[in-house]
This record gives C-alpha cells, structure tokens and sequence, in this order.
C-alpha cells in the first residue's frame, strides 16, 4: 500500500536539492530526502512542538527537550523514547536555526529561554549524534545518516536559511506584483 505523499513534497524538496546540492555542493540525496521530509513534517501545525510532559503539556523550550530525552535523570521512559526524543530534537534544532529562528526570538520568554543559533546547532549535533549511536537491530542502517547529519549541520541549517531567504524575496516580489 503507497502512501499518499504531503502536498508540500515536491516543492521542499526541489527547494533542499537546490539549495544544498547547487549553494553548497552537499549532494546527499538521503540527507536531501530527510531535510524535505521533515519540512514537511514541521509544516503541519502541531507538530513543531509536538513533545509533551508528563502532564500532557507542551515541550518549548530546549532544556524540557533535553530533560525529555534522559532516560536516566529525565522523563524518557525507554532508550526507544530517548532515541525518538533526540531525533526531534535534532530535527526542531535543524528547522528552527534554519527556517525559524526570528519566531523563537519573539517568543514570550525569549530572553530566558533562548538559544542562539550556534547553540541549536550544537544541540542538534548532539542529537543527531546519539541517534547515530543506536546502530543496532531496526536501526543499524538509519544510524550512518544520523551520523552524517551530525556531521554537516551547520552546513543543512545554511542551506535551510538560504530557501527561507528565497521564500521570502518570492513572497516580496509577488506582493508587489498585486
């Protein structure tokens, strides 16, 4: 049975192939394949901040991420839940210092709670990273893109911008245009 593919698939990942294979010459295509699947991911409204407490609250900021995915000082409940807690957070770091780091700084609690860019990445290395680290069983061939991804995140969160720039100048040329 085929799933039916998100509308916005082929738009984001035209947008990743060029930015990242043509700007920057990072011609990865499973990287390319999971950057636009997770756009498309995060394009859905609820699922940026798709992790909850204990209590059934959202998880915003970093440090309740981070606590999230401890499975021996924090709430994860598994090393199943700390793997799957990392990959979002290697994911929200990746989309929000990318495509979405003006909304964080508009935040309410900006100033308590936030993280620079530098810091998003660092943390989604990190992220990507412990992913990786889960390199047995389902999950022996997933673990060399997550190390990869540890790799050159800077470089995706570059390209990232770089399509949030293009976006933005289209909609100012089409805005213009009416």
């Amino acid at each position: 049975m085929q799933t039916e593919a998100h509308p916005l698939e082929s738009f984001f990942y035209h947008a990743v192939r060029t930015s990242f294979v043509d700007k920057l010459g990072l011609d990865d295509a499973e990287i390319i394949e999971y950057v636009a699947h997770m756009l498309c991911e995060f394009s859905e409204p609820d699922n940026l901040y798709r992790l909850r407490d204990a209590t059934g609250h959202r998880v915003e900021t970093v440090a309740e991420m981070m606590r999230a995915a401890d499975p021996v000082y924090g709430t994860a409940s598994s090393f199943d839940e700390e793997r799957s807690v990392r990959k979002y957070i290697g994911d929200y770091a990746m989309f929000v210092a990318g495509m979405h780091l003006d909304v964080m700084e508009s935040a309410p609690r900006y100033e308590i709670d936030r993280s620079t860019a530098d810091e998003l990445i660092t943390i989604g290395k990190e992220g990507y990273f412990i992913v990786s680290q889960f390199n047995v069983f389902e999950f022996e061939k997933e673990a060399r893109l997550f190390a990869r991804l540890a790799e050159c995140l800077d470089r995706c969160v570059l390209g990232l911008a770089m399509i949030r720039e293009e976006i933005g100048e289209r909609r100012l040329l089409t805005s213009g245009q009416s």
